[in-house]
């Protein structure tokens, strides 16, 4: 099936890009994610703001069905829409390697944090 590769495709990059941007950058990087798929109007992504900007990060293959798995599986508050929070965390969930990585970055991002505060 087309997009079960696009997403083993996808899994693949998201730690690529976790360790040349490092855990800030690959934030930014996820943002500028949702900016793109995102319907302006509503700020949070639609399915029909995701199947009208999908192929921006090269999800232009997925079949309707896949598209709406993908909003289901993120959408925590079940409002039928992916806000920013929720599009983030589901781009970690679908990269197993991220989510065992994701500790490292926290405790990186609290460092720098604690350094800005003098500790």
């Amino acid at each position: 099936m087309a997009g079960a590769d696009k997403r083993a495709d996808f899994e693949d990059l998201l730690p690529v890009m976790a360790n040349k941007l490092g855990g800030e950058g690959l934030i930014n990087e996820l943002c500028n994610g949702f900016q793109l798929l995102m319907d302006k109007d509503r700020g949070v992504i639609t399915m029909e703001s995701l199947k009208k900007n999908a192929a921006f990060l090269g999800l232009q293959d997925l079949s309707e069905d896949e598209l709406v798995s993908m909003v289901k599986e993120g959408d925590l508050d079940r409002d039928g829409a992916l806000n920013q929070m929720e599009f983030c965390v589901l781009m970690f969930r679908l990269s197993p390697e991220l989510m065992q990585e994701s500790r490292f970055w926290l405790e990186e991002a609290l460092e720098e944090e604690l350094k800005g505060y003098g500790f």
